[in-house]
């Protein structure tokens, strides 16, 4: 009896271990863990639209159950047919698309496989509205209200809020024609771009099309440097991990440091550049979606680490030293590397300041590693805090300038008469 049981267990769990070893391969689409939730929860729960299954069925969100309802049945007329081929489709991918999330599912299939439908031909139809400037948008409460766009805009790239990139790639498929992906990644990016608060934006990228995961996953892999613009050693040695290095000091004492800040025009909005006491950045514009935004990717980056370094985490990291209160935000704002659509710089600072809590890094990868200990090396020469103290005290004013040289003037006067005198007595 014993042995019978044993066998039973062996069969059940060899049986569990090998779906639980398949499902982790496949996993994209996570929940926010709660320490990231707790810090600001809103900017990971969607306003409009709920896609993918963690957000399905929120009262809130059910208005644009309906858009999604009337955009199917635009397509299906466009195309003049019905929606048989369309669950037929899903219903061939239902498993693997389940197996893409981390938390346990609780539709059966048939509310599963329509979802994947409704979610999947709603955002294709929005992203070739949108690109097409359809005439149909004249009518459309989506266009029309330029409020509902913007969330749409947000919600789509929420980290929760997505569905696998190979639904929405075999819908398309069926809409557009087979392998036309290129088409379906440059409009679902221009539909993203006015998301980005800055630097440059293609509306194509490197990657093959079965490497993308999801929505946001191509949005962040858009934003980054690519592989071949960046110059980064994978194959960190025990020097490199063991090394010491600081955090930088904020703007403002920068600034007491004889530290410059300068906007600089690059198609890399995450290069940042320091020598000889000026830095360098791209210009940032700032708006009221600009902490999702970021908030997501952060998310993004901590459940997908890996030999590449985590671009916006550093990034936010190095504005997070540089922002400890509205007066750094001055600084930065005036030299116009932060374009402050918010209008109150408390509020940017509070903003960047909470940005990097609960998250785990910077790491060995870290993006800033030369620019900290350039701007430490130079911050902790006592010849900087010298002059910065100096025109800060003493020319601190186009009228402290004349009258210095002035007066330089005067005593080179005094000294050379002088002079002239004693050559003269003698």
């Amino acid at each position: 009896m014993q042995s019978n049981k044993g066998a039973e267990a062996f069969t059940l769990i060899s049986h569990e271990l090998s779906e639980l070893s398949k499902a982790q391969t496949q996993r994209s689409i996570y929940r926010v863990h709660k320490y990231l939730r707790n810090v600001n929860s809103q900017c990971y729960e969607p306003d409009t639209v709920a896609i993918g299954p963690y957000h399905s069925g929120k009262d809130n969100l059910k208005m644009m159950e309906e858009h999604k309802l009337r955009y199917l049945q635009l397509l299906l007329g466009r195309k003049k047919e019905n929606v048989e081929r369309y669950i037929s489709a899903m219903g061939e991918l239902e498993q693997e698309a389940r197996n893409c999330y981390a938390d346990p599912i609780h539709l059966n299939s048939a509310k599963f496989i329509k979802m994947l439908v409704l979610d999947g031909c709603f955002i294709i139809e929005l992203v070739r509205k949108r690109h097409k400037r359809d005439p149909t948008c004249k009518n459309d409460p989506i266009f029309k209200m330029g409020w509902i766009m913007n969330s749409l805009q947000r919600d789509i790239i929420l980290f929760e809020n997505q569905i696998p990139f190979f639904v929405l790639r075999r819908l398309f498929d069926l809409i557009e024609g087979p392998n036309q992906y290129d088409k379906l990644i440059h409009r679902l990016l221009f539909f993203c771009h006015n998301l980005y608060p800055g630097g440059r934006l293609k509306y194509k990228t490197e990657r093959s099309p079965e490497e993308i995961m999801h929505v946001l996953d191509l949005v962040h892999g858009n934003w980054i440097p690519s592989v071949k613009e960046v110059n980064v050693n994978v194959n960190v040695d025990e020097t490199d991990r063991t090394r010491e290095w600081r955090f930088i000091h904020s703007a403002t004492e920068l600034t007491n440091a004889n530290v410059a800040f300068q906007k600089r025009k690059s198609d890399d909005f995450f290069k940042v550049e320091f020598d000889d006491g000026l830095m360098q950045m791209p210009p940032l514009t700032i708006e009221d979606r600009t902490e999702c935004f970021f908030r997501n990717l952060i998310a993004y980056e901590q459940y997908f680490q890996g030999t590449r370094p985590n671009f916006v985490t550093d990034y936010v990291k190095l504005l997070d030293c540089l922002i400890d209160s509205s007066k750094d935000v001055d600084i930065l704002c005036e030299c116009e590397i932060i374009d402050n659509w918010l209008g109150d710089n408390e509020v940017v600072a509070d903003i960047f300041n909470r940005l990097t809590l609960s998250i785990t890094g910077p790491d060995q990868h870290f993006v800033y590693t030369d620019v900290f200990d350039k701007v430490n090396a130079h911050y902790g020469k006592r010849r900087n805090k010298a002059m910065a103290t100096l025109r800060r005290d003493y020319f601190n004013s186009p009228w402290a300038y004349f009258s210095f040289f002035a007066a330089l003037a005067i005593l080179l006067l005094t000294v050379a008469q002088t002079v002239f005198s004693a050559l003269q007595v003698f």
